[in-house]
């Protein structure tokens, strides 16, 4: 699970606006973010796969555009992120372990201006694919916890994107772990007909993880 919040400029057919959304705006306007991710390994071979989907709204975002009349503009934007890897552990070892990964990542994107209070807007989506390399590193601290620190960076589609995050974990059980942490994405992509989405978000990540051999 990913709370947070984005910031950032998005813009469609000529229309641009500044967005804004602390966590507390997340939460407040009933918007939701969803994570997802598995990894399966064959002795130093790994695949790891994540999947987010977010849903952001700003009802008073502002207007970046010379627009008469306007006082502000609602932004409604629909994220889904798709990031398949593969990648081989350099370092496998009880106290330190390392992977480094390359793979790609899948965008869709749907958004929503509406000047206000005039209510004329404009929709428009994208899809793009954008290569990326980066590594994770993890290490015991104790056979119960554990940190784990990763990133990418790449392009394709977009003109630029990069991540990074940080987890740490504890386990509960043999085979199952909690784990907590932040993680930070920023794209910025400039399509066709003016599609604009140079966005930075962040979030807390909380979650679960189960271990099957």
């Amino acid at each position: 699970m990913v709370c947070g919040g984005a910031h950032g400029t998005v813009g469609v057919l000529g229309r641009t606006a500044s967005v804004h959304a602390s966590a507390t705006d997340v939460l407040s306007h009933f918007n939701i973010g969803l994570m997802g991710a598995t990894e399966a390994r064959k002795g130093r071979i790994v695949l790891p796969v994540d999947f987010m989907w977010i849903k952001l709204s700003d009802d008073k975002a502002l207007p970046a555009i010379n627009a008469p009349g306007a006082t502000s503009i609602e932004a409604k934007t629909t994220q889904t992120i798709l990031t398949p890897k593969a990648g081989y552990r350099i370092l496998d070892g009880e106290k330190l372990k390392a992977d480094a990964l390359v793979g790609f990542r899948y965008w869709h994107l749907g958004q929503n201006l509406s000047l206000e209070p005039s209510g004329v807007g404009a929709y428009q989506s994208a899809n793009w694919v954008d290569v990326v390399a980066g590594a994770k590193f993890t290490m015991a601290f104790s056979p119960r916890a554990t940190i784990t620190v990763l990133g990418d960076a790449g392009g394709g589609g977009a003109n630029s994107e990069y991540q990074v995050a940080g987890l740490l974990g504890y386990k509960i059980k043999p085979t199952v772990w909690l784990q907590g942490g932040w993680r930070y994405l920023d794209v910025y992509y400039k399509g066709g007909s003016q599609f604009i989405y140079d966005v930075a978000q962040s979030g807390l990540l909380l979650g679960v993880t189960f271990n099957l051999k």
